[in-house]
């Protein structure tokens, strides 16, 4: 759907597990920015691969910029296929070109953090927006009377 407005009140599927991974990187010293460039660089042809490789595991990205500060958020259909990937040559030849270019200082940092969210323990509304986060990554379908507050979309699980 893109950017498209959906019109009224949807949710997405509650009936699966989902591994969601936010990752990012900070620069601390600005005259040093060109030690992160390699990060940077090494981003948009993972993401591409992620993107065209639906069978790696990655069902959506979501990327938020707060300079000095970047996040993006990924939805993964599951814990080993992140793992996976991680041993990717292409992830894996950014890691140690980061690692290499950024030993013994401070000037960029970089984070990431892992969920492992279970069936029925997310939840989700759009109202009268475009598609995105989770409801990009999954689908969304319209709210029912069944799934009309948050506490029913929390409590879903497949075949209720």
């Amino acid at each position: 759907m893109g950017n498209q407005k959906m019109k009224g009140r949807y949710t997405t599927p509650g009936d699966r597990d989902v591994t969601v991974f936010v990752i990012g990187m900070k620069i601390n010293k600005w005259r040093a920015v060109h030690k992160g460039l390699p990060v940077l660089i090494a981003m948009p042809p993972m993401i591409k691969e992620l993107s065209i490789n639906k069978e790696l595991g990655c069902m959506g990205i979501q990327s938020y910029i707060q300079f000095p500060t970047t996040m993006m958020i990924q939805y993964w259909n599951s814990k080993e296929q992140l793992l996976a990937y991680a041993k990717a040559p292409k992830h894996l030849k950014a890691w140690r070109t980061f690692n290499k270019r950024t030993k013994g200082n401070d000037a960029v940092g970089i984070y990431h953090e892992t969920y492992i969210v279970p069936k029925g323990a997310y939840e989700s509304i759009y109202v009268n927006m475009p598609s995105l986060g989770l409801g990009k990554a999954l689908g969304t379908e319209p709210v029912t009377k069944a799934t009309g507050t948050a506490n029913e979309r929390m409590g879903r699980t497949a075949g209720k």
